[in-house]
């Protein structure tokens, strides 16, 4: 399970897997670009690098914050350009995308709708079982890929339902 935190400056990525009830890390990251940089050119470096990312490890799906709508309307234009890219990779790749809302991983991983990100961090630590803490970024990604996890036998079952439900005419 891929986890995305979408940015345009810090893309942060994170990857576990289960064994049977048992959450375990891959591996995650950060994506850095260089902000002296177009924007366009690092909307590229996002996409290279996430394009990567996927080859590497062939995720089976995926997990990102879902948009919410930020005081600042040219910044949540360049997140809503970044999670376009996660978006058009994720489906250039066959990758199913869950999206959830940020209070929505703060209570699946921290119990409480408005826990910090440092609180959210030690409890990815925890649940993943990591010596140390990730980037801020890269625990958000993990913290959204746990989200995913639990969350993903109910999405399984709600397709397989509707496969084999009669269509209306």
């Amino acid at each position: 399970m891929l986890g995305l935190d979408p940015g345009s400056r810090r893309f942060g990525w994170g990857l576990i897997s289960k064994s049977g009830t048992r959450l375990v890390h891959v591996d995650h990251g950060v994506i850095e670009t260089d902000t002296r940089g177009t924007f366009a050119a690092r909307l590229v470096a996002i996409e290279k690098r996430l394009v990567e990312v996927i080859n590497e490890y062939k995720p089976d799906c995926a997990g990102m914050e879902s948009l919410f709508f930020a005081k600042d309307a040219q910044a949540a234009a360049k997140l809503g350009h970044a999670r376009g890219v996660a978006l058009l990779v994720c489906a250039r790749e066959g990758l199913s995308i869950g999206e959830y809302a940020p209070t929505h991983v703060k209570r699946a991983v921290a119990g409480g709708g408005r826990a910090e990100k440092a609180q959210m961090a030690q409890m990815v630590r925890a649940l993943l079982n990591l010596s140390e803490v990730p980037q801020l970024d890269a625990s958000d990604a993990l913290a959204i890929a746990i989200t995913h996890s639990q969350h993903l036998p109910l999405i399984e079952a709600t397709r397989a339902a509707k496969a084999t439900s009669p269509r209306c005419q």
